[in-house]
């Protein structure tokens, strides 16, 4: 058995650190550990748990139900961004999608009933799935370009949410649509659990089957998949249909948690959040090979910087400043310069040595 020397110990940690660092979706764990820090030096009981009324309370959980909403947006968006395209629409699609399922459910004669609830769901849903497919139909089938295709309904969705509501903040009492939000299965929140379960779902069909090849390879070259025999224009209007459908179930959740809709301020900025915790996750905006895992560790990042925002006392308007700093540092550590650069940086490192 070989023996390491600690010289040879120390370059194989070296190494190790360097192939570690070279993944993309290594610097959302890093990010997300530095804001974990930050939130233990300064909320000693950042970690602690406890259980009032049957639920799981804390920081932590807090976070996670928290980010439930981004947590949809984000995988839809990931499925975008790994088809060269951009969904800015994702914030109005979830408005519209909170608003018609609370007017279903409050034009019901009976609003708590499960009925009237799975109704407004459906519709909810419904609706996203169609905004989806009107986008996905400007984008593959017309060739709009995606950030203007979606830019459109971005504008426009916030109108039709208007309509919807009549401009008022329109409110419902029911009880089934406040579980959505605010109900626990075992002590487990129940947004945690809708993410998770859409989390797998996503995972399963884009890991165990050959679409998330697919997907990949149209990010990859479209040109060479259309060739290769894969539908591009079919695959490319899907994608942004699920974008359109998870939208709209993250809609259901914001709704559900406030109890009403609020066409003007619901899901705004979200865009931006989706978009940041997918290149946090290490997936190229230039499209091609995406990270669920990663993804899913950016949100959390999006999530915990805002929390600690909040816990600090800091404006929430000040947010998408950091947010910003952050997606400028991940994109200039994923540019090819800056990777050959800390190559050559290495290099005559180990020459000084």
């Amino acid at each position: 058995m070989a023996v390491l020397t600690p010289a040879r110990e120390d370059a194989f940690v070296r190494r190790r650190l360097s192939t570690l660092l070279r993944r993309p979706q290594s610097w959302a764990v890093v990010i997300l550990l530095a804001l974990v820090i930050i939130n233990v030096a300064v909320r000693p009981d950042f970690f602690a748990l406890s259980i009032r009324r049957g639920a799981l309370y804390g920081a932590i959980p807090d976070i996670i139900r928290d980010a439930a909403p981004l947590m949809l947006v984000s995988l839809g968006m990931l499925l975008v961004v790994a088809v060269r395209g951009i969904d800015l629409s994702v914030g109005a699609v979830l408005s519209v999608g909170g608003a018609v399922a609370l007017a279903v459910i409050a034009g019901s004669p009976d609003p708590a009933s499960f009925g009237a609830v799975a109704l407004g769901i459906g519709a909810g849903l419904g609706v996203g799935i169609l905004l989806g497919a009107w986008n996905g139909m400007l984008v593959a089938a017309i060739g709009v370009q995606p950030i203007i295709a979606t830019l459109v309904l971005m504008l426009a969705g916030r109108g039709l949410a208007m309509l919807v509501t009549h401009g008022q903040v329109e409110t419902v009492v029911s009880p089934p649509y406040a579980w959505i939000a605010s109900g626990t299965v075992l002590g487990i929140p129940a947004p945690t659990i809708i993410a998770a379960a859409v989390v797998a779902v996503v995972a399963v069909l884009l890991r165990r089957t050959a679409l998330g090849t697919m997907i990949e390879s149209i990010g990859a070259n479209p040109v060479a998949s259309r060739m290769a025999g894969l539908r591009v224009r079919v695959l490319t209007a899907t994608v942004y249909t699920v974008s359109g459908l998870l939208a709209a179930a993250s809609g259901l959740i914001v709704s559900s948690d406030i109890m009403s809709a609020d066409a003007s301020n619901a899901g705004l900025g979200i865009e931006v959040d989706a978009i940041l915790a997918v290149v946090i996750g290490g997936t190229s905006l230039r499209g091609g090979r995406f990270s669920i895992g990663g993804t899913v560790l950016g949100v959390l990042t999006v999530q915990v910087l805002t929390s600690t925002v909040t816990y600090l006392g800091t404006s929430p308007a000040t947010s998408p400043l950091f947010e910003g700093v952050i997606i400028i540092a991940v994109c200039l550590l994923q540019a090819p310069r800056t990777s050959a650069l800390l190559q050559r940086v290495r290099a005559g490192w180990r020459g000084i040595q």
